[in-house]
Parts: structure tokens; C-alpha cells; sequence
């Protein structure tokens, strides 16, 4: 826990403290408080106030709170610096991966410039290898930073070369094995290379059971590669198993956390990921293709309705249930796509296993659908409405649910199929199909039995 507790009237303290510049006061408390609750201090503070609080920072520490700012709080925090100031006081201390991840959100011009200005050319060079791979893929999680022996070092030779290259890595987990050609062997532990003699090699005290993934590999399976075997840190390989980087635990987290967030928006109906802080015209961007399909579901439900009037004529009880029907096809739908999304999402779900989440998805339904159309039927009789009427909208209450799960089911896994996010299944696009087929199943089973 911090020295100082972070609560919403010692914030207020702080910026007060920041505006009026009292250096004397300020400093003893930035000293005390960890990056993550300086970055907190960065939502209340404008440009110039928050680079000073910075120059009050040692480098590293600066560097840090630079890390834990949301991505476009970063971009602004950064327009108070030059591009010579970016490179040697920021991105100089800062791991490949995350100084890879800043210039992605730049204008790339600005990002090349930054590259040729930042004076460590090998740590220039790291970065810009990175920014050809994809946000999502290995390669563009990854860090440079590790630390690698030979496979025919003596023990020494390896403790050597640890000093040098612990230089370079702000956290060590795991030192690597490879031979001569760069490829990746093994692993071998600091403690095994503390208590070996130090003319022993490499490959007397090193362990060959390695678990790795390739720069191409997909987030979501580095991440569930790193929840499987409860790693720290995963060693990445490029398609001849050469060693390039690795990922670190950390940085999944960031990355299923961003994917979770982006995911959560495309199931209420926004495209990408937005903040509050985005343009009215970037979120209008981002809702408004939903709204519209949305709007076109309402048009084409009116329409099922409009198509079914002479029956609602005869029938005007079935006009009471149709919110009822909409709202159970949307719910039901919602939820056997969510469950489909997560399983998807963290690989549980297999090709083999697709007929068996169906049938359950269904066995599921069945029961719901059971329990919900029978109470329906008791309000109906405690209600004194016509049991014809009520037997009528029970049947088609069952059949909705069951034809919602049914859709709910397929659609994403027909998504994934053709490598689009299943996340789009959810929200708007579920809930509207389900509304509009529901409601036309609803008046064809009313037609039938109340004809």
C-alpha cells in the first residue's frame, strides 16, 4: 500500500499543490507514490501542469507513469514534449514492446523522426522491428528485452554475460538457452547457474522442456497459453525457432484487458474501442451503424406486424404479449451468444465440441422455456385470461426461446468460421433478429391455433 492513501480529497490536495507550483510540499509526496496513482493525478491536470509534475520525477519513474496512462491519455501527455525529448528522455528507458505500442497511435512521419533522433540505435533498431507485426499477434505483445546464454557456455561465461544484459532488461524471470543458430532450446534457472561450478556448460544444467509460441500466433492463444501453465514470462520464436523476444505476464494482462473492453462495447453496439474522451464525430462513427440496424429491425418488424393485422383484429390479447415475446428472443439470444463469445474467446471451445454446446445450449432452452411459458400460463389463470389465448402464447413463448438459443448458438460460431470477431453476434445484431423472427413466429403459431 502506498504511504499516502489515495482518496478523492487527497487528490484535490495534490492539484491544488501541482497549480500553485510548491515544489517544497510537492516533491515528498511524488516520492512516496507509486507511478500507477501519479497517472491517476494525470485526468485532473492540463498539459503544462502535467509535464511539470513530471520534471519532478526521476527518469525511470517519469517512464513509468508514462506507462500506466490510457493510450490516448499518453498521445496528449506527449504533445508537451519535442520529438528529441520523446526519444531520449521517454522511449530511451522505456521496453520495445511498450515504446512499439506508443508510436502505432502516432502520425508516422512523427514516428520516424523519433526513431532516427533516439541515440541507443540498437534499442531503436528493437522497436522498429516490432511495428510490422500486428497489435493482436505475438510479435506485436512481445518485448526485445531478455536474457539468452549459449548452449556450449561455460557457467562463468554465462554469469558474465547475465551482468551485461541484466543491464538492458527491467525484469529477469527466466534465462534462455539457444544454440548457435539463435534457436530456441531450452531454459535454465538462476538458481541452477548460482550453484554450478563455473567451468560446467550450458548444456549439463539446462532443461529442454521449453513451452514457447511464434510471432504469429494469435493474443487470445498467448494468452490462454499463459493461463494454462501459469507463466511469467513466454519466450517468442519466428517461423525458423530463432528467439526474438518474449511476453511477459503483464502485458497479457493489458491485452486481454483491451480486448475485453472492446468487446463489452461491440456487445452494446459500438464499433472499436471509445473512450469519453473521443470526438462526437468518432463515437457518432462508431454507434451510428448500429443504430441503423437497430432502426431497420423496428421498420421490418412493423412490417412482420402490419403483415399479420387481420389476425390481431381478431385476437387483440395478442397485441398485450408481443413486448413480452421480443424481450424474452432478445434476452435469450444475448445470452447463449455471450456464452459462445467467452468460450470462443478463451479457446474452450473446439471444432469437436460444436454439436455438444448446441445440444446443451438447447437442453438449456427446453428447461428455461418450460418453467417461463408455465408461469406464463399462471398469470394467465390467476389473470382471467382465455386459456386458448394463453395456451397459444405459452407455445409460442417455447418455441422463441428455443429458436433464440438455437441462433444465439450458430451465429457465432458461423463468425468465427469465416474469422470475423463473434462479439458482433451480440447485442444490437442478436437482439434485433431475434425481435423480428420471434414476432413472426409468434403470429404464425397465433394464426394456427387461433384461426
Amino acid at each position: 500500500m502506498p504511504a499516502i492513501e489515495i482518496t478523492k480529497e487527497s487528490i484535490e490536495e495534490l492539484v491544488a499543490l501541482i497549480k500553485a507550483q510548491d515544489q517544497e510540499e510537492l516533491l515528498p509526496v511524488l516520492e512516496k507514490l507509486y507511478p500507477a496513482d501519479i497517472a491517476e493525478l494525470f485526468d485532473d491536470l492540463e498539459l503544462d501542469e502535467a509535464v511539470y509534475v513530471a520534471s519532478l520525477l526521476e527518469p525511470q519513474k517519469k517512464v513509468d507513469v508514462l506507462t500506466e496512462l490510457e493510450a490516448d491519455v499518453k498521445l496528449k501527455f506527449l504533445d508537451g514534449y519535442t520529438n528529441d525529448q520523446i526519444a531520449n528522455d521517454f522511449f530511451a528507458y522505456l521496453d520495445s514492446d511498450d515504446a512499439a505500442d506508443i508510436l502505432n497511435s502516432m502520425d508516422t512521419t512523427q514516428g520516424k523522426e523519433i526513431l532516427r533522433t533516439l541515440e541507443d540505435k540498437e534499442h531503436s533498431k528493437n522497436i522498429s522491428s516490432l511495428l510490422k507485426f500486428a497489435d493482436n499477434e505475438a510479435g506485436g505483445l512481445m518485448a526485445k528485452e531478455l536474457i539468452k546464454v549459449k548452449l556450449h557456455w561455460t557457467v562463468k561465461q554465462c554469469t558474465d554475460e547475465i551482468r551485461l544484459q541484466a543491464e538492458e532488461v527491467s525484469k529477469v524471470y527466466t534465462v534462455y538457452v539457444v544454440d548457435d543458430y539463435d534457436e530456441l532450446v531450452g531454459w535454465v534457472s538462476l538458481k541452477a547457474i548460482l550453484l554450478a561450478k563455473e567451468k560446467m556448460t550450458v548444456d549439463e544444467i539446462y532443461n529442454d522442456n521449453i513451452i514457447y509460441e511464434y510471432t504469429y500466433t494469435s493474443g487470445e492463444e498467448v494468452a490462454a497459453t499463459i493461463q494454462k501453465y501459469d507463466l511469467v514470462a513466454l519466450p517468442i520464436v519466428d517461423a525458423f525457432n530463432r528467439l526474438v523476444g518474449r511476453i511477459t505476464f503483464d502485458d497479457i494482462i493489458d491485452f486481454v484487458k483491451e480486448e475485453a473492453d472492446k468487446d463489452y462495447q461491440m456487445l452494446s453496439g459500438i464499433s472499436g474501442r471509445k473512450d469519453t474522451s473521443d470526438t462526437v464525430i468518432s463515437n457518432t462513427k462508431a454507434r451510428l451503424p448500429w443504430l441503423i440496424i437497430g432502426l431497420a429491425g423496428g421498420i421490418a418488424s412493423s412490417l412482420v406486424i402490419g403483415g399479420f393485422e387481420e389476425e390481431l383484429t381478431k385476437n387483440v390479447q395478442l397485441a398485450l404479449f408481443m413486448p413480452l415475446i421480443m424481450a424474452m428472443a432478445g434476452n435469450v439470444g444475448v445470452q447463449s451468444s455471450s456464452i459462445m463469445v467467452q468460450g470462443l474467446a478463451n479457446n474452450s471451445i473446439t471444432n469437436s465440441d460444436v454439436w455438444g454446446k448446441l445440444g446443451k445450449e438447447l437442453a438449456i432452452a427446453i428447461i428455461n422455456g418450460l418453467v417461463c411459458s408455465g408461469l406464463l400460463l399462471g398469470y394467465g389463470y390467476i389473470s382471467g385470461n382465455h386459456l386458448d389465448i394463453m395456451m397459444t402464447v405459452s407455445l409460442a413463448l417455447l418455441s422463441v426461446i428455443l429458436m433464440a438459443a438455437v441462433i444465439g448458438t450458430i451465429v457465432p460460431l458461423a463468425l468465427d468460421k469465416l474469422k470475423i470477431d463473434p462479439a458482433l453476434a451480440t447485442g444490437p445484431f442478436i437482439t434485433t433478429s431475434n425481435d423480428l423472427l420471434g414476432l413472426f413466429l409468434y403470429f404464425m403459431i397465433g394464426n394456427m391455433f387461433l384461426a
